[in-house]
């Protein structure tokens, strides 16, 4: 019966296979079904930031007794990004270490015709001063989350202090923007097998076998690295917070391989936000945790560029100390903070890195090759590290469960 009547997750997987054939066997015609990909990247980002607006919003300004639970929550969530980010980062240095996936490979030679590597030092004064937006109406356009969030946060503390009736007015025109805005999440996610299908049918056509098999053994130090922070860490943090593990993989499954197939953060939090409501993280947890964790518990990349600098190290026939590795570890705990919101986000960190500490901008141009792949990955754990995130304050806070729903495959048509 099940087989007859196919669940969105199933049918994203059979999309998933399609593709992939499509992309091995056609990949002429595969790449010019890039088009359906945006058109469903497109339909997602431009609901992000209402959703994330609005739900942030409801999530504090309905407290407006209560402010100090908002500080409290801001704490914890903090508190809890910048431990589970710095076990990610110890995690990628000793899987490179061990693996020494750049011994043997030749950085390429500087490309007088190709665009330059960014070269901007990322530092965590500039994040700082990022973070606070000029206009929100310019931080919606670019969806920039984490500008978005410090706008929506001073919103709704300045909306907890207003009397009635512009109170319930304003609050209840951001409750029914919520509400809206899961509607749509649900109407766009019926579309997300042919989006999803179209996405690895081009990445298969794009990625050669060539550069493949050169950096396999980076792919693979990184997936090896990932499977092991998800063992080691977010397991047992699930664990001692009493999730029960297989109904929180049940529940993430789809946000996941949408997150896997588009490489994309922002297509997978609005569907990411709803199942984690309906599997029991009450929504003002939610609002607050997924989009601050977003720029600031993005654990999947912050792991990735611990291995590409040292793989880039490794390539240069550089020797690093444990000392510097331990500046580089301290450096990405500050300048991956905020990472979402900067264009070119992973490079534009590792770039900074690779300048600082003085080694080769050419290991961008030979990471960028096999990026996507690799992004696949690292996008994919982000996500999984925020749903647990918002899980993990929600029992800290003694409040997880209080709005469960059963079925996650019911939360989303």
């Amino acid at each position: 019966m099940r087989f007859k009547n196919p669940s969105l997750t199933q049918w994203i997987l059979i999309a998933m296979a399609l593709g992939i054939l499509l992309g091995a066997l056609c990949p002429e015609q595969a790449a010019q079904l890039k088009v359906l990909s945006n058109i469903f990247l497109r339909l997602i980002k431009c609901m992000l930031v209402p959703l994330v607006f609005g739900t942030l919003v409801v999530g504090i300004a309905s407290h407006s007794q209560d402010l100090r639970a908002v500080g409290r929550l801001a704490l914890k969530s903090l508190l809890y990004f910048e431990v589970v980010t710095s076990l990610a980062l110890m995690v990628g240095l000793a899987a490179v270490n061990l693996a020494q996936p750049g011994s043997g490979i030749s950085l390429p030679p500087p490309d007088p015709h190709a665009a330059p590597p960014p070269t901007t030092r990322v530092s965590f004064s500039g994040i700082l001063e990022h973070t606070v937006p000029k206009s929100f109406f310019e931080a919606a356009a670019s969806n920039d989350v984490l500008q978005v969030v410090c706008f929506a946060v001073l919103f709704a503390t300045a909306l907890a202090q207003v009397k009635p009736p512009h109170h319930g007015a304003m609050l209840g025109f951001c409750e029914a923007l919520t509400e809206t805005m899961f509607k749509f999440v649900g109407l766009v996610m019926r579309f997300a097998p042919v989006g999803i299908g179209a996405a690895m049918a081009a990445t298969v056509a794009h990625s050669g076998l060539g550069v493949l098999l050169q950096l396999a053994k980076l792919i693979l130090t990184l997936y090896a690295a990932l499977a092991a922070f998800c063992i080691l860490v977010l397991l047992p943090v699930a664990l001692w917070a009493k999730i029960p593990v297989l109904n929180f993989l049940k529940t993430i499954r789809s946000p996941a391989i949408l997150a896997f197939t588009t490489t994309s953060s922002d297509a997978a939090l609005p569907d990411a936000m709803q199942r984690m409501i309906g599997f029991g993280v009450p929504k003002r947890i939610v609002s607050f945790v997924m989009p601050m964790g977003y720029s600031f518990n993005l654990d999947g990349s912050t792991l990735y560029l611990a291995v590409a600098t040292v793989f880039v190290a490794q390539a240069a026939q550089i020797h690093l100390s444990l000392s510097q590795q331990l500046a580089i570890l301290f450096t990405l705990m500050l300048t991956s903070k905020g990472m979402a919101g900067i264009p070119r986000a992973s490079q534009v960190i590792l770039a900074g890195t690779l300048l600082t500490f003085g080694l080769p901008l050419e290991g961008v141009l030979l990471i960028v090759g096999v990026d996507e792949l690799m992004d696949m990955a690292r996008t994919t754990v982000n996500l999984v590290g925020n749903c647990l995130a918002s899980a993990v304050i929600a029992r800290w806070e003694g409040v997880f469960g209080s709005q469960q729903d059963p079925s996650p495959d019911a939360v989303v048509p």
